[in-house]
């Protein structure tokens, strides 16, 4: 029992996984017949009559999104009550039996029309439990179902970057609890969009363990392949069956992937984490929440934790029964962006001198952390699991955050680091991390100084780094 250090450098991701991450920043959308009762949760047995938005507009939800920096939408195509945001040729709970647009809309085509024509990735949402259907508890004829709205949805939308479920799960007219037929729902996927991520309860991303924003102060993305909470996680091929292990350690743990983690596990699997939270307290709209938008600093905050702590970052935007984005959200997702951009804008770090205490080769020079090429990296030889690494920016200059990238496409592999910078003759030190991953931003009191030194002081076979950026933000901490 066990896994080696060196085994567990070697964990890499897909190259859909790898596409995922790179968005880094995404929208939800909740918008069902809930928006229109005021509900969180619909029972199933609202009418369609109640979805009529007077002014639906899929164009501004997408620009909303776009204001912020984000790189795709994913849409609530259908939640727990069953009511369908395309004309579902298999329910009549759905917008063909609304008033909007006498029945003739689509939403599901109007957001991924306007996602597509903005540049921008487009996913689903489809819950599993349905309130409304009467198969529902039915194992056999609710899964035969359930993939056939899974396939209406997979081919006639254009290219999905995610197929996104929860785990919600009750039980059906029947009173029998439905079992959901997970293997049958990732095969239609992995058939009809080979190159769409299957988040949460599925084989691709992770759920970070809570709704809140929280983040963990170490977030792997290489953990065991059984966790406590959700015992299916890859394809049947690739599934560990669930031992003593997997029942002590679930998402909400604190530690998923250290050297005492591999120490107990059987086997590891790449499985990066997703922080999802909504911009109020709730995850539809409700007119009683409009003053208690998050904050522009929340937000800040927020964005850095997640993207910057090697997670992705979902943040809901719930239309209001008009169908349009809040005012006092779209323009709180402006300000987020602005704010974001103008941080983030100049590195300057980039193209400076780098020097290393250790090189691989020639291909791995230490330039390349200042290359701004995302394809090049720095690593020293294997086995070398210490190495220093200086930054020289030319002359002296303020600044207040550093953002590192591992080059993970081998693998995630530092476990400690310092940050230092150079006072006269004395190093001091700066910052003090664990974890990089795809994205680490260190944050801290602004500094001045020519020379910053990275120390590696533990890592899995040879630590790797891509990306060595230097930011005055001045947003502080």
């Amino acid at each position: 029992m066990g896994v080696s250090v060196i085994e567990a450098a070697q964990i890499k991701p897909s190259e859909r996984q790898l596409s995922w991450q790179r968005l880094e920043f995404y929208g939800f959308i909740h918008f069902t017949v809930n928006t229109f009762t005021d509900r969180e949760w619909g029972m199933g047995d609202e009418s369609p009559d109640i979805f009529n938005p007077t002014e639906l507009n899929a164009a501004q939800w997408v620009e909303v999104c776009r204001s912020a920096g984000m790189q795709g939408v994913i849409l609530t195509c259908k939640h727990h009550d069953g009511f369908c945001l395309w004309p579902s040729e298999y329910t009549e709970h759905s917008v063909k039996n609304s008033p909007w647009k006498n029945g003739q809309g689509d939403l599901v085509r109007e957001v991924a029309d306007a996602c597509h024509a903005a540049g921008l990735k487009f996913g689903i949402y489809v819950s599993p439990w349905d309130r409304h259907e009467p198969s529902y508890g039915d194992s056999e004829l609710y899964n035969s179902y359930f993939v056939n709205q899974l396939r209406e949805l997979l081919t006639g939308y254009g290219e999905l970057f995610c197929v996104w479920f929860d785990g919600a799960c009750g039980e059906g007219p029947n009173g029998k609890r439905q079992v959901y037929d997970w293997d049958a729902y990732y095969e239609v996927i992995r058939n009809h969009q080979p190159n769409a991520v299957i988040s949460v309860c599925g084989p691709d991303v992770r759920w970070c363990g809570n709704e809140a924003g929280n983040t963990r102060s170490q977030e792997w993305s290489s953990v065991p392949a059984t966790m406590r909470d959700n015992e299916k996680i890859q394809e049947s091929s690739q599934h560990v069956d669930d031992g003593e292990f997997a029942k002590r350690i679930g998402s909400q743990e604190e530690d998923l992937g250290s050297r005492a983690i591999l120490a107990e596990a059987e086997q590891m699997i790449w499985y990066p984490a997703e922080v999802n939270t909504s911009i109020r307290p709730g995850w539809f709209y409700h007119a009683s929440e409009d003053e208690f938008v998050k904050s522009l600093d929340e937000l800040t905050d927020l964005y850095e934790r997640t993207v910057g702590g090697n997670s992705t970052f979902l943040l809901n935007l719930p239309p209001d029964t008009r169908g349009l984005i809040h005012e006092n959200d779209a323009r709180r997702m402006r300000e987020l962006g602005e704010r974001i951009e103008a941080a983030y804008k100049h590195n300057l770090a980039d193209g400076v001198q780098a020097l290393a205490t250790h090189e691989k080769n020639a291909s791995h020079r230490a330039d390349r952390v200042t290359d701004g090429q995302s394809s090049t990296y720095w690593c020293p030889p294997e086995g070398q699991e210490e190495a220093q690494l200086t930054i020289d920016l030319g002359s002296e200059q303020a600044f207040d955050r550093i953002v590192l990238q591992e080059y993970v496409s081998e693998g995630q592999r530092i476990e400690a680091f310092q940050l230092e910078w150079q006072d006269g003759d004395v190093w001091r030190t700066l910052y003090e991390g664990n974890i990089v991953g795809y994205k680490r931003i260190c944050r801290f009191e602004e500094v001045t100084a020519q020379r910053i030194r990275l120390v590696i002081l533990q890592s899995r076979w040879c630590p790797t780094i891509s990306q060595f950026e230097v930011y005055a933000t001045g947003l502080g901490l």
